[in-house]
């Protein structure tokens, strides 16, 4: 290195923990405005000409007070970063002599979602300088880009790993089964094809980082990525209609496309059974069509905001409902998610899932939701937004009878935007349909209709349409 950068500062001997915290929120920051991994201090350097001239600094050995000054580095620094110390010895000519000269490296992961601060306050490197961030607004303006520009599936979930370490980590025997590729014979050739698909990253160190991307869907386990393991999906089973009595809680640790298939397996053991009586046997069939389960569970996966800390996705199943909560609010109207055009939050989350046939190859699975819904008569999907979160609520079997007026109208509305979306109608004989009225009962049809009209859920397809073949579309259409 000829010299110095806005992210690697060599030094000989500074021992001051308070020198080096501030150096690591420098140096992080820096990495991140340099488009680096990493951010490097390097001691026994000479800082003008860089000769190798050795080292007595041994931060292993180090202290702040009665801490080790790992430890210590490590309280002060927010956000916790994972940066480490490595320990060589360099041969050097010396009079004709080969010596041995130490040398240490830290090396300080860079800054992600928000500014790398010591003891409170946030640093940056102006030329070989160490100054505060908030005096160089500029630079601050910048950094907080950089946070904007980078997906949360490009960030980095593990930093500088063996190959090893990195197979350790990530089920990549059950990634090449998914995608339904070979497993390669050698390490090379696997670590080649994760990272052309994005998922793990060669940094200047010559090792490996694991980006959110390969983490948060091929974790062995997630507990593993200190930042992820809160967005593990967690089940809970309740023993009636309420969140007092509950039966059982279970937080799955595989990453999201290894886990997938046995979480739905999980979910649909919890759900309550019907019994259907065939023609020779009886047998056990789930309240809610699976179909429905796995849709609502991946779109939940695929548009959470992973930028909302302390939440995940959570499934809860009550005796009368299924809720699947995800942090985020929806990206479209929540009114509107049957027919807009596919959005997410984390689109190679989103693609990866579609490749290995996990959901939707098109839309957002909402009208095979809706369809399903209404092919086994239960009563319409509510779909809610708020506290920065979205929940979408499946309801068990009701009689028609037994719905509300605010039911029917919502499946009425649903009704529509799933007939709109077949470029089809909604019409009295279709509604009759959907809710299993009888004909000689259209009225009751005809007074849904009229209700969803009032409250500008629907209008009329044509505004001087007769009564009798009336067809109606929503009122975005």
């Amino acid at each position: 290195m000829p010299r110095e950068t806005t992210w690697l500062e060599f030094k000989e001997n500074i021992s001051e923990p308070e020198r080096i915290g501030k150096y690591i929120s420098a140096l992080s920051n820096s990495a991140t405005l340099a488009n680096k991994s990493n951010g490097y201090l390097i001691w026994g350097i000479h800082d003008e000409n860089h000769e190798i001239v050795g080292t007595s600094f041994k931060p292993h050995l180090a202290k702040k007070g009665n801490q080790d000054l790992e430890s210590w580095l490590m309280q002060q620094s927010s956000p916790k970063i994972y940066f480490k110390f490595y320990e060589v010895s360099i041969p050097v000519t010396h009079e004709h002599e080969i010596i041995e000269k130490k040398v240490v490296i830290l090396e300080i992961p860079q800054a992600q979602n928000q500014p790398t601060s010591f003891n409170g306050q946030q640093y940056i490197r102006i030329s070989s300088n160490v100054k505060p961030l908030d005096q160089y607004p500029e630079h601050e303006k910048n950094l907080w880009l950089c946070f904007d520009k980078t997906p949360f599936e490009q960030q980095i979930a593990a930093h500088d790993l063996t190959a090893s370490e990195l197979f350790n980590l990530i089920d990549y025997a059950g990634f090449f089964d998914l995608i339904s590729y070979p497993l390669p014979t050698n390490h090379d050739s696997i670590l080649h094809q994760l990272e052309s698909e994005g998922l793990i990253i060669k940094n200047e160190s010559g090792n490996w980082d694991v980006k959110n991307l390969g983490a948060i869907l091929f974790a062995k386990s997630l507990n593993k990525f200190s930042h992820l393991k809160r967005k593990a999906i967690r089940v809970i089973q309740y023993a009636g209609n309420n969140r007092i009595q509950t039966i059982k809680e279970q937080s799955g640790d595989k990453g999201y496309a290894i886990g997938f298939e046995g979480l739905i397996s999980y979910v649909d053991n919890l759900l309550p059974q019907n019994e259907v009586i065939g023609k020779a046997l009886r047998r056990e069939v789930s309240m809610y069509p699976v179909l429905s389960i796995r849709e609502l569970i991946a779109n939940a996966i695929i548009h959470q905001d992973f930028t909302i800390s302390g939440m995940g996705t959570t499934i809860e199943i009550f005796k009368d409902r299924i809720e699947i909560t995800n942090p985020g609010n929806p990206l479209v109207s929540i009114d509107r998610l049957l027919d807009s055009p596919p959005q997410s939050r984390n689109e190679n989350i989103a693609s990866l899932m579609r490749r290995i046939g996990i959901c939707e190859e098109r839309g957002s699975g909402i009208d095979k939701v809706v369809h399903e819904t209404e092919f086994f008569q239960l009563p319409p999907p509510l779909f809610e937004n708020f506290d920065n979160a979205t929940r979408i609520v499946l309801f068990a079997h009701k009689e028609f009878k037994e719905m509300d007026t605010q039911e029917k109208i919502r499946a009425c509305y649903l009704h529509a935007c799933l007939k709109y979306v077949q470029r089809d109608y909604l019409t009295n004989a279709s509604l009759r349909d959907r809710f299993k009225i009888e004909a000689q009962n259209s009225a009751i049809a005809s007074r849904i209709i009229k209700d969803t009209l009032e409250i500008g859920l629907i209008k009329p397809f044509d505004p001087e349409q007769g009564r009798k073949h009336a067809r109606y579309i929503p009122h975005w259409a």
